[in-house]
């Protein structure tokens, strides 16, 4: 097989980059390990940032995202028994962010891509990619029980921490910075109408929790557990109770009960992989970055990484230049660690720490106040959470 761009991945960024591609018109060829119905119910990020709404948009796929996704205009903060919003649009210029889910961009994206794009072959697996540093870099790949080889001028790995694309990066050259919490997220799905119609961020001195939710009859919620906790060694009437404790008000606020269809703990970790790029071929996503999920940004950076490829290679298309590929690394790299500057600040100001101490417990507090009380870090905390620049 043959292609301009080989696609390792799709996930939301090789889908979006594949469509991006395709209306730019380059041709690529997506390959993913496992099968249409895994890719289309794997669960996980539901914010999409201002920045993203409107790429899926530009890119032809935003038409059931604007019908069923939920706009939120802002977050709540509870801390103390207090409640504080804080209003997006007012504070960014108008922007907001919206609740629509990994798996539902998914869909869209595998329906556009196989109704008007190129190959997209799933039970694909990625065995090596090979001659990273040379003009046309291969992909070893099985697929139907056959082993091929995808021929390509780039290869942009979207294949998640496990995948073979970074491995393909010299050891020698790669710098790796990480950071693992000792707490975990267990986090619920329940058929119950949320019990507030934006996002609760809950500081408490028993641990965090959050109130989200997938649709307006579905509520995904979460509590801070110790990182090694078995998911169903809490029942489902002490999740509900610590839920209620920790969400606590000084009104007359309640949380809707109902019944639990999923539980799993999600662990909290950070990392990034520099380089982003070695040769021809780029890193995207997960391969080369993970964030804690407190600041809703994991998704969001992939479709960054993309976009700036995308246009980089389209740049190169109309110019023949390579200015903005040799860029890339640098370009995605000071968004990659805005974000999880913002994801650790959100992270450390509402997780209580096992060895947390009082003055640490005070310090939060402080933190929290102060959003409170200031519009200018009122501000700074919306324009992290509803996105930053691309490029």
């Amino acid at each position: 097989m043959r292609t301009t761009v080989g696609i390792i991945g799709a996930g939301p960024a090789g889908l979006l980059l594949a469509r991006l591609l395709h209306n730019a018109g380059i041709d690529s060829v997506v390959l993913e390990s496992r099968d249409r119905a895994y890719v289309e119910r794997r669960q996980r990020a539901g914010i999409l940032e201002q920045g993203t709404v409107d790429v899926l948009r530009a890119a032809g796929a935003g038409e059931r995202m604007d019908r069923e996704g939920l706009r939120h205009d802002g977050i709540e903060l509870r801390f103390d028994r207090r409640r504080h919003r804080v209003d997006f649009p007012a504070l960014t210029g108008g922007k907001s962010v919206m609740v629509y889910a990994q798996t539902e961009v998914c869909k869209d994206l595998i329906a556009l891509q196989l109704k008007e794009g190129g190959p997209l072959l799933f039970e694909a697996e990625a065995l090596a990619v090979e001659g990273a540093d040379t003009d046309h870099p291969r992909v070893r790949f099985r697929h139907e029980g056959a082993e091929d080889v995808l021929e390509c001028d780039y290869v942009v790995g979207c294949d998640g921490f496990w995948g073979v694309a970074r491995q393909a990066i010299p050891a020698g050259l790669s710098r790796t910075f990480e950071r693992t919490y000792p707490f975990g997220w267990l986090g619920i799905l329940a058929d119950v109408a949320p019990s507030h119609d934006e996002l609760v961020y809950a500081r408490h001195d028993r641990g965090f929790a959050l109130l989200s939710m997938r649709s307006p009859s579905v509520s995904r919620l979460y509590l801070q557990v110790p990182a090694d906790t078995d998911a169903e060694s809490w029942s489902d009437e002490e999740i509900w109770a610590e839920l209620e404790r920790r969400f606590e008000t000084a009104d007359d606020w309640t949380l809707r009960r109902g019944p639990i269809t999923q539980k799993s703990v999600t662990p909290m970790r950070s990392y990034v992989h520099e380089p982003m790029r070695h040769g021809r071929l780029f890193l995207a996503g997960d391969a080369a970055h993970i964030v804690p999920p407190t600041g809703a940004k994991g998704l969001n950076l992939a479709v960054g990484d993309v976009v700036t490829f995308a246009r980089a290679l389209t740049h190169r298309e109309e110019t023949g230049s390579d200015g903005l590929l040799d860029a890339y690394s640098a370009t995605c790299l000071r968004r990659v660690w805005q974000a999880e500057r913002f994801s650790y600040d959100m992270t450390t100001m509402l997780h209580r720490a096992p060895d947390a101490t009082p003055f640490d417990d005070r310090i939060q507090l402080a933190r929290l106040d102060r959003l409170a009380s200031s519009r200018a870090a009122e501000t700074d905390l919306a324009e992290g959470y509803t996105g930053f620049p691309v490029g």
